[in-house]
């Protein structure tokens, strides 16, 4: 299974944003404040980034509630697809469960191996990474995704390990946000940063989180 698109210009394409995304993956509830203090980003820099990550589904913000005097502060995490989700990134989900499924209508000879929900997760999983810049290609026997060349291998060399870390959030919180036995195992490892093959696996019926 293959994309056959054109990759698409990525809301994470900036390491900025990047790099907010990674800290809210890890520390959820962060204020702008954190955020500034985190990265040494001029305030209104950070909140057109997160903004921008809201936009894209990537990032939701909530009022705290507060038992003592005090102007609340607003605090963003990032979506998960479980226990964080938004309306865009539900959106986005639906849409790409929509085309796959016209596509297989349309064209029978795209089904693969997967079915049922195993097949809406890869639906948007392939979505997910189009728009992350990269072609992925689908293998259901093995339960891999190949993502060689790298769309980031070069232009963020020095970063790969946060940017590898982020992706593969991205993509946990997919497969999550449509429900479904697959799930992501990890990255392969590699010498060649170019190089990178996503492992999937099936989660048993009896397993929960």
């Amino acid at each position: 299974m293959t994309s056959g698109r054109p990759a698409a210009y990525s809301a994470i394409s900036n390491y900025s944003r990047v790099e907010i995304l990674h800290l809210l993956q890890s520390n959820p509830q962060q204020t702008i404040g954190d955020l500034v203090a985190a990265t040494g980003l001029h305030a209104n820099t950070v909140r057109e980034h997160v903004q921008r990550l809201i936009e894209r589904g990537f990032v939701t913000s909530e009022i705290e509630k507060r038992t003592v005097r005090g102007r609340p502060r607003v605090l963003y995490r990032a979506v998960d697809g479980d226990q964080v989700s938004s309306d865009e990134h539900r959106r986005k989900v639906q849409a790409a469960i929509s085309r796959g499924e016209l596509m297989r209508k349309v064209m029978p000879e795209t089904a693969g191996a997967l079915t049922g929900e195993s097949q809406h997760q890869l639906d948007a999983l392939v979505e997910q990474l189009l728009d992350g810049g990269f072609d992925p290609v689908v293998d259901e026997d093995d339960l891999t995704v190949e993502l060689t060349p790298c769309a980031h291998a070069e232009s963020q060399a020095g970063h790969r390990d946060k940017l590898c870390e982020v992706h593969l959030g991205l993509m946990r919180g997919t497969l999550r946000e449509v429900g479904g036995p697959l799930e992501v195992v990890g990255m392969r490892p590699s010498c060649d940063p170019r190089e990178c093959v996503i492992q999937l696996m099936r989660r048993r019926p009896d397993t929960t989180d």
